[in-house]
């Protein structure tokens, strides 16, 4: 009997195309593939192209152990997304639009699988075109009740909305979003205060459970209601930190979902993190002794 916790990412799946090659991304799919590695079940839920970047981007992920039974084909081209590092190895994306996973459809045998999760992630991106979005929200709709819902908010180039963000923390029992993210998040819902008082306030207001906050090299913020952990990120030489983020959302949610204690799951989650910008890529894999 697999008694494995079931977790699934929903939304973009495509091409990282890098100056070093290009690299399966997608921040549901970087989730699904180190959730995996923490010891869950994982799916992705999207949608490539009827082409040879699809049928590449398929055959990378069987590769990964990633399992593919959920994605779609269509018509339109399978994602990419041009990725240039500054100096500190941070991405900056340039994302095509139109693509395979804007149009990811509802359908029954996504339905049936839907029922049986006990988390699933999703971001804005994947919602930036109608069709995905309602499918993605549909989805949110229909998991059990004891599924935690995760809104790794990934904000990209003005491929988000007041609108997509609201029922999207209106779905969510977890917020994660970074120190670049916040500020948006402050100008939209008039927060006000210092960082502490405005992740409380998007606590309270949307009755989430927990609020991740990322900051890069100078640590992170774990938030509940009646919780909090601050950890420090390890120094460490940064190759990129393309999937960083995801690593230490996919970690988080495995250490919950198994019951683990706040402090022990936010310091995996931050050991992995770092780890995954030693490396080249979004998907690494991460010795065991790490977690």
């Amino acid at each position: 009997m697999n008694n494995k916790p079931l977790v699934a990412g929903i939304g973009e799946l495509l091409w990282d195309v890098l100056p070093t090659g290009k690299q399966v991304g997608g921040a549901p799919c970087n989730f699904a593939f180190h959730a995996m590695q923490a010891g869950c079940e994982s799916i992705v839920f999207s949608a490539v192209g009827n082409d040879q970047t699809g049928d590449e981007l398929l055959s990378s992920l069987a590769r990964l152990n990633i399992n593919c039974e959920y994605i779609q084909h269509n018509s339109f081209p399978t994602g990419t997304v041009t990725v240039t590092l500054n100096e500190k190895g941070h991405p900056q994306y340039v994302i095509h639009e139109n693509t395979a996973w804007d149009n990811i459809v509802f359908n029954t045998k996504t339905e049936s699988k839907i029922r049986e999760l006990d988390a699933v992630c999703f971001g804005s991106l994947g919602q930036r075109n109608s069709v995905s979005a309602r499918t993605i929200q549909e989805f949110l709709a229909l998991v059990k009740p004891a599924c935690v819902k995760v809104f790794d908010i990934n904000l990209r180039q003005h491929f988000y909305s007041l609108e997509i963000i609201t029922k999207s923390l209106n779905f969510a029992d977890v917020l994660k979003l970074n120190d670049e993210e916040l500020p948006v998040l402050s100008n939209l819902f008039r927060l006000t205060g210092e960082v502490n008082n405005q992740l409380e306030q998007l606590l309270n207001q949307f009755s989430l459970k927990y609020i991740v906050y990322t900051m890069g090299e100078k640590g992170s913020i774990i938030i509940s209601d009646d919780d909090f952990s601050f950890l420090e990120s390890p120094k460490v030489v940064v190759a990129d930190t393309v999937g960083a983020g995801d690593s230490f959302t996919a970690v988080l949610v495995s250490g919950l979902l198994n019951g683990l204690p706040l402090d022990k799951v936010h310091g995996a989650a931050t050991r992995t993190a770092a780890y995954v910008c030693t490396q080249k890529g979004a998907t690494p894999v991460i010795p065991f002794e790490i977690f």
